[in-house]
């Protein structure tokens, strides 16, 4: 049963060996990372953005996966990171004046150079290819290579002149390790952002209690006023009170009231009586020295008549 058509079969195709690992074209793999979005796979186009991890992406994919609110969405692990449009910044290229651009290869009848780029490096001007790495300013958005900023360091940006650190540098379409480095401080950078958030929300509500407090709780001179006004206040109920029980003299007034007004009418009557008894004591020390003096005149007149 077969073999008998003159075939001879090789022993690759009788035994079954380990699969080989398909290697990926890395000049493939280049121009899928620096050419295409890494979101919808189309053409890198302006406005270009970048994430915290270096991904770069189209600004319109992004609008419209932040739009996209369906239930059919599909989970994109290339911005499943990216909640809303601050979480990218948009990149400030320099053009490369050697690139021709696409309108050479519109008929397919001309080799296209891979080596060549779209941008460049504005200070060092190498190729923003993939063969050297690439970063930009967190701050700005200014694209640079790696060597530039190695060979002139400086802390601030050497195209807009807008200050950095170097947490504010990303490299853009890194390694993994480059990538683990930029998500640890995107967490980082988002857990401080929401902490600030929070005390900021506090603060006001914290000197709004204070002011409440404040006014709740007068200071020494109004607490001063405010103990005057009262008594002065009391003190005009106290006269009112008395005022009324002195000519009506009703029994509704409370007991206290009573009581006070009682003693002062006691007072009032001791202090006349006493001053009655002085006054009659007077008059009697008057009445009695005239009597006296009528006394001596008569005696007077009396012992001239004898004489």
């Amino acid at each position: 049963m077969g073999c008998d058509g003159g075939t001879i079969p090789k022993r690759h195709e009788l035994v079954k060996g380990p699969r080989k690992i398909e290697k990926v074209d890395k000049s493939a793999e280049l121009v899928a990372r620096w050419y295409y979005c890494a979101l919808s796979q189309e053409k890198l186009c302006r406005p270009i953005v970048a994430c915290e991890l270096g991904r770069l992406y189209n600004k319109d994919a992004i609008i419209e996966f932040l739009l996209d609110k369906s239930s059919d969405k599909t989970p994109m692990e290339a911005a499943s990171h990216i909640k809303s449009i601050k979480n990218v910044t948009e990149l400030n290229l320099a053009d490369n004046p050697a690139w021709s651009g696409d309108k050479e290869s519109i008929k397919g009848d001309k080799y296209d150079d891979l080596q060549s780029a779209r941008f460049i490096c504005p200070v060092v001007g190498l190729e923003m290819n993939g063969r050297h790495r690439f970063c930009f300013l967190r701050n700005c958005g200014c694209v640079f290579s790696e060597r530039a900023l190695k060979e002139i360091k400086s802390e601030v940006c050497h195209k807009c002149g807008v200050p950095f650190q170097e947490e504010d540098v990303i490299i853009l379409n890194g390694n993994k390790e480059d990538v683990e480095v930029l998500k640890k401080r995107m967490e980082d950078r988002r857990l401080k952002s929401k902490l600030e958030k929070k005390s900021k929300k506090c603060k006001p509500a914290e000197s709004a209690s204070q002011q409440d407090t404040a006014e709740d709780c007068p200071g020494p001179s109004k607490a001063k006023n405010g103990k005057d006004c009262i008594n002065s206040s009391l003190g005009e109920k106290r006269q009112i009170i008395f005022t009324k029980s002195s000519d009506n003299g009703n029994s509704s007034v409370p007991g206290k009231v009573n009581k006070a007004s009682s003693t002062t009418t006691k007072r009032s009557i001791a202090d006349s009586e006493e001053k009655s008894e002085a006054y009659k004591s007077i008059f009697t020390s008057h009445s009695s020295a005239k009597r006296s003096k009528e006394e001596c005149s008569n005696w007077v007149t009396h012992t001239a008549y004898y004489f």
